[in-house]
Order: structure tokens, then sequence, then C-alpha cells
């Protein structure tokens, strides 16, 4: 470092490591990293520090007391800890195993309509979970919690217990949820394995069976592990199908005791159960990300190569086809199908009792559900159509444009460091279950910080709530588009004089438009149908569709709560085939039929 005096006064220019250092700070895109960075600390983390602070607390340390070492403990940790963890291990088993057969099927084999095959297995995933809940209730419910049953013991049909609530019909819901992103995974992973080196073996005459089996599939075990603990983690988070089909018999877990206590004003109980769960789900997705990151020999893009053959099924290829395809209508169409039926039941589950329109177009009518109008009428409803897609499309907003950005700041960005802390920091709320993120915002924002006034209640945070849940898709989409403009078009376009600003807008934005867009809208379908983020957020000022169809739900009310939850369907499909028809191109499995 060299030290000098001009006429203005002292003055320090530095040399060196120093100098590249400051010259590397003040570049534009440089500094959009460390305000992206600073934006992502803000979402993410002083929610969390916040959340932790609270439980630290001499009421906070009591609530440790209680729901670690003490008489309660039993009901209110233990237990909740092993129903979650049992849980996660059965949606975690059978998503895989129903996800990553249907992926073999559909990319390995030459069974017909794998077209077809492939567009089925991507919509449970839009599907809210608990409307999948709700058609199992609609069906399978029975008399042990007294109220309606359901359409089965209607017909005369006994139903058990273990069928009808509990950890088997939350398991099943849920793995119907999310076998989607399985398939999904698997198929990926499963199409990139060129031909060529399947080819190898059979020239040392290895059957085809034996090379699929034996090679195929083994090369793409991480992605089957990574399919398998994100179910496995879904599983654990999940809020709504353990309410509806487990909470009436007393079956808890650690989301369904978090929201219990936060909804009943136990604060500091609920915020040391929101720590718990955070860190379960976060040490499970770390261990899983170590040991898949540890299988580093499993390559399956080795260059250009021949395209697969598929597995010949001969006289086998229609029956194998027909069970998918039952199989991916039973799991997709029919739960909606049931929810729109049940919509116009006179009676819960009873089909002798008669149909009738009341509960979308009906008007007041003492006679029926306590004088409640239709939906189409009640302005409830109407209300929350508009806050939830008007939710929906500024969350979608507000995570397109900080993706792109956070995109550019990790692929463009010159501090490695700085592009490796952006990148963690986008990915820290999928460790977060969204009802445990919900409590982190209630506690940092629940009350007034200096002059900002208290948002609990505002749409405001709404937004930066679904903003900040959202990270982890907005940031995949942002370095996902990123990456496909090569950098000379920047290089270019600098040489000209045009600053990051205008890069950004005229170059970048019109490039990855199409992918944006597609990212955009899973977002916003994931807004729209969530409900563990927003079961505590909500307030009878900002109603949303998927906390009125579950509070319905919750009361009784489940025709209401069926015609609700299938217009949320109906608008979370659709979007999900629009992103599916912008990303056509970059589903592998569509060109190899």
């Amino acid at each position: 470092m060299t030290i000098w005096a001009g006429a203005a006064g002292s003055r320090q220019r530095f040399t060196g490591p120093l100098a590249h250092l400051r010259r590397e700070v003040i570049q534009p895109g440089t500094l959009l990293g460390i305000g992206v960075a600073v934006v992502l600390a803000m979402l993410v983390m002083t929610p969390l520090v916040r959340l932790l602070a609270s439980t630290l607390t001499a009421d906070g340390l009591g609530a440790w007391r209680q729901i670690v070492a003490s008489d309660l403990s039993r009901n209110l940790l233990w237990r909740p800890l092993s129903n979650t963890l049992a849980l996660g291990l059965m949606v975690g088993i059978g998503a895989t195993l129903t996800g990553g057969i249907l992926a073999w099927l559909v990319v390995l084999t030459d069974v017909p309509g794998r077209r077809l095959l492939g567009g089925l297995a991507a919509i449970p995933f839009a599907l809210p979970s608990f409307a999948v809940a709700l058609a199992w209730e609609a069906v399978f419910r029975n008399d042990r919690v007294g109220g309606h049953v359901g359409i089965l013991q209607n017909l005369g049909l006994s139903v058990p217990d273990w069928l009808a609530w509990g950890v088997v019909p939350v398991a099943a819901t849920l793995t119907i949820h999310y076998y989607s992103l399985s398939f999904a995974l698997v198929a990926a992973a499963l199409a990139s394995v060129h031909g060529d080196l399947l080819e190898a073996a059979e020239m040392t005459g290895a059957s085809r069976r034996r090379v699929l089996g034996g090679i195929a599939l083994p090369l793409v075990l991480p992605s089957v592990l990574a399919a398998g603990l994100l179910a496995f983690a879904e599983g654990v988070s999940n809020f709504a199908a353990p309410a509806l089909l487990g909470l009436p018999v007393r079956f808890h877990t650690l989301s369904t005791r978090l929201y219990g206590a936060l909804s009943i004003g136990q604060v500091e109980r609920g915020f040391v159960l929101s720590v718990l769960l955070i860190g379960v789900s976060a040490a499970l997705l770390s261990a899983g990300s170590r040991l898949i990151g540890g299988r580093r020999s499993f390559a399956v893009i080795t260059g250009k190569g021949k395209r697969l053959v598929p597995l010949r099924f001969g006289m086998w290829r229609w029956p194998a086809f027909v069970a998918a395809f039952l199989f991916s209508v039973v799991t997709t169409i029919v739960p909606t199908a049931i929810l729109l039926a049940a919509s116009f039941l006179r009676q819960p589950g009873s089909v002798a009792g008669g149909l009738t329109g009341h509960y979308w177009i009906g008007a007041s009518n003492p006679a029926i559900a306590q004088g409640q109008r239709g939906i189409l009428r009640d302005a409830q409803f109407l209300q929350a159509a508009g806050t939830t897609v008007t939710l929906g499309l500024t969350v979608a907003a507000a995570a397109t444009i900080l993706g792109l950005m956070i995109g550019y700041a990790v692929t463009r960005g010159r501090l490695r460091w700085l592009s490796g802390l952006i990148g963690q920091l986008s990915y820290v709320p999928i460790l977060i279950p969204g009802i445990a993120l919900g409590g982190a915002f209630i506690a940092q924002f629940g009350r007034p910080i200096g002059p900002l006034p208290a948002l609990y209640g505002t749409f405001a945070l709404l937004v930066i709530a679904g903003a900040a849940y959202t990270l982890p898709f907005a940031g995949q989409s942002g370095r996902a588009a990123m990456t496909q403009v090569s950098g000379d078009l920047e290089e270019s376009a600098t040489m000209a004089g045009a600053r990051l600003p205008r890069r950004l807008v005229a170059i970048f934005v019109p490039l990855v438009a199409r992918s944006m867009i597609a990212g955009a809208v899973l977002v916003f379908v994931k807004i729209i149908r969530d409900l563990s983020l927003m079961v505590l957020l909500m307030t009878p000022a900002t109603p949303l569709l998927s906390v009125v169809a579950f509070r319905y739900a919750s009361e009784g009310f489940v025709q209401f709560a069926n015609a609700i939850t299938a217009v949320i369907v109906l608008l979370s499909v659709g979007a999900t085939l629009l992103a599916r028809r912008l990303q056509k191109a970059t589903l592998p499995w569509m060109h190899h039929e």
C-alpha cells in the first residue's frame, strides 16, 4: 500500500490485491450482487433470527422446558415427532416408488401414450394437498368422529378407522400429491442416459433387460435419492393433510401442534415448535444432500451420444399402458371429479339425498347450511378470490424480478464468495416448512419495528412472506435462464456503452422471457394453492381461498369447502398446463416418442 498526499489533502491509493478487490467491488454487477444479498438476508435470515431470539426470552425458555423436558413433552413433542418422521418415511418411499416406476415406463420403454402419461403425471403436484385430502374424506369418512359420513359408508359399506383417519390416509394423500415431483426428477435423469452407454454393455453380451435394470437405473440413483429426500421432507412439513385427516382423531404432527399452539395464543410454545420443525427439516435435507453429493461417480452425461432405444414390452405394452393410465387417472382426474360432484350433494356424502346447486349459486335459505349463500354470491368468497389472484400475480412478479437478479448475480458475478452466498441464501427457504416460516414472519412483523408499524394482517406481509417462500423456485428459474445467454452478447453491449440496467432490460429480459414467464406461472400456482404458509398469516382483512376452504372444512361445511377447492384446482391446473406448454422444449421425455 502506498500513501501519498495531494493538494486536496491526504488520500489513499491501494495497489496489489486491495486495488483489485476495490475495482471488483465498485463494478455494477458486484453492487447488484451486494444489494441482492442484503434483500435475501432481510427476507430469510432476519425472520429466522427473530424467531430464535423470541424463544430465548424468559417466557421462551419456559416454553422450551415444557416441550422438551416436562410431563407434557410426550404429547407436545415426542409423539408428534415420531408421527412426523413415520409419515415422512412413508411418503418418501411411496412417492419415489410410484413416480420412479412411472418415469421408467415413460422414458425407458415402448409403452404407448407416453406423452399422455407424462402430462397426467405433472398434474398431482398442481393440486393442493388439501384437495386430495378432502376428496379422500368425501369417499372414506366414517362415523368415528360423528357428523356426516362419506360415500362408501352411506352406501352401507363399513370403512375401518385406519382407512378413514390417521397415518394411512394422510400418507396416501401426500404420496398422491408428491409422486409427480419424483416422476419429474427421475424422468429427467433417465432421459439423459445416452444410448452409447448401454450399447457398450450390450456388446459384452448383456441382455437388454439386464442393461436397463443393472446399468441405467443405478446411473440415475442420485436422482432417485433426491426424489425420495424431497418427498420425505415435504411429508414431514405438510400441514393440510394431517390437519384434515389426522386432527379429528388426535393424530398430531409437529406442524399441527405448531398451528394449534399459535391459534390459541400460546405464542412462545408455537415459536419453539417452529424452531424444532425447522431443525428437523433442515437436518434431514442437509444429511440427504451430503449423501447425494458424495455419489459423484454416477455421471450420465458424457457428451454426444446415441438416442436411447426403449425397452420393448411386446405383448405387455398395452396392459402396462392401461395400468399406468388408470393409476394416473385415479390420482389426477378422480380427486377433482369427486370434489366437484360432492359440492352438488344436498347432504354430505349422500347421493340419495339429492343434488343441488345451492352451494355454488344459491341465495340465503335458513333451511340449508344455516342460511349461508352459495360461494358465487358470497362476498367473502369473491373478496378471497380477488385477494388470492392478486397475491399470486404480485408474488409472481416480485419473485420473477428477484430471480432474474439472483440469476445474474450468481452466473455473472466476479466475486465467487458473493455468488456462493447469494446461492445459499436463495436456497435456505427450501429447508423451512411453510407453517414454520409463517411463524417466523409473525415473530418478525407481529409487532412494530422502530418507526415501522406491525405488518401482521396486511397484504404487504403476505407478499413478503410469499416472495421469501418461493425464493428457491425463483432463484433456480433465474439461474437456469441466465445460463442460456452467452456472455459474448453482454460483452458486446458493454463495449457499446450500455450500462447494467440497460443490458438487463434490452438483452437478458427479451431472451429469457419465455423461461421466466414459465417460472412466474409456477410461483403463481404455488401461492394460490398454498395453505401451510398462509394459514397463520391470513386475517379477515386479507382472506385467501385456501384458508377459507380449510376453515369451511374444519367447521363441517364440506360442500362449500369442496366448491372453493374445485375453483383453486381449476386455477392451479390451468396455470400449470400453461407453464408446461412454455417449458415443453425442456421436458426430456417429450422427445423419446
